[in-house]
């Protein structure tokens, strides 16, 4: 607990008063159940504190109700991870029932409960008027959340997921090396991973900074990073103002990786701009004997694209990329 920066004189007075919260529940659970016993502990734990914690973390144990789960869930789901809100909610299913055979709780609010039906995959890609109509819109339809029009910028530009953009730090940037070094604590198949960043993207980024202040964060909220499922759910409240059929950022990361390839750019390059060890480690060749980072292939493709976004955005017309 004390590693977590919670006082436990406070945790278990709080227990023996008869009103064990979440937190203190979760946080006993880790320690005697999950670390010992689970070899994804790390990935469980992670989820946890991001999706459960900052939510219902303060309620007590015993007033647990379904509809606290589904505000959990539903963020997850309105930003388009399914499979995430069906992850936190099988890892929080398995504290609770550990709570009830420990007697902490009489029974699993959970039961019953069916996880959110994956769907199938997206193949949204955004036309080039709906790109230009997105970019120019978005001063205005995001006047009071610059943080969100950065972040939905940066996406498109750099073809990189909103939870990565969303949280970046600013230790993560080189920018005199126009580089953003993402560690793997902070990759969705946890290895490092290194985005050079084109003109556009560093202009973005000089934006946020200075909008940022002296935070670690590039994107602050309170003590820490702008969560990605607020960054949905503000696009959610705008999306009138934006005028486009429905889309989601991820769709952004679809568009530009599309849009890379439409531009000549081997898939093999477009792998490893997104990270996606299926296709750069696929196979005996590149898994064991190519270590080729493809620093400067990921460069061009990345400012190749950047080019092609300026072209989209300040003309009326534009021919189909050749």
């Amino acid at each position: 607990m004390v590693e977590a920066g919670q006082d436990p004189r406070v945790a278990f007075s709080t227990q023996a008063a008869g009103a064990m919260t979440v937190t203190v529940l979760i946080e006993s659970w880790l320690v005697r159940h999950v670390r010992p016993n689970l070899r994804g502990a790390r990935y469980v734990e992670r989820r946890i504190r991001k999706n459960v914690l900052p939510v219902i973390g303060n309620m007590a144990l015993a007033g647990l109700h379904r509809r606290d789960i589904n505000r959990v869930l539903d963020p997850i789901v309105d930003r388009g991870s399914q499979v995430e809100a069906g992850r936190v909610l099988a890892d929080f299913r398995s504290a609770l029932r550990w709570a009830v055979a420990r007697g902490d709780l009489d029974h699993d609010p959970t039961a019953g409960m069916n996880a959110p039906v994956a769907p199938r995959a997206r193949d949204r890609v955004l036309s080039d008027d709906e790109v230009r109509q997105l970019w120019n819109v978005l001063p205005q339809a995001l006047a009071t959340s610059r943080a969100c029009h950065h972040i939905v910028k940066l996406c498109l530009v750099t073809g990189q997921r909103v939870g990565e953009v969303a949280g970046m730090r600013r230790a993560e940037l080189d920018l005199a090396a126009q580089e953003w070094k993402l560690p793997g604590t902070r990759t969705k198949n946890a290895h490092a991973h290194v985005v050079p960043l084109s003109a556009l993207a560093l202009g973005l980024l000089e934006e946020a900074l200075a909008d940022a202040g002296k935070s670690p964060f590039v994107f602050p909220s309170g003590a820490g990073a702008l969560p990605p499922g607020i960054v949905a759910q503000t696009l959610a409240r705008v999306r009138s103002r934006i005028g486009l059929e429905h889309w989601t950022v991820h769709d952004l990361r679809r568009t530009a990786i599309t849009g890379m390839a439409r531009l000549g750019v081997a898939p093999i390059v477009l792998g490893h701009v997104a990270n996606h060890r299926t296709t750069t480690k696929a196979g005996v060749t590149l898994g064991i004997y190519s270590h080729h980072d493809y620093a400067s292939e990921k460069r061009q493709a990345l400012e190749l694209w950047a080019e092609r976004v300026l072209e989209i955005i300040s003309q009326t017309r534009l021919p189909s990329p050749r």
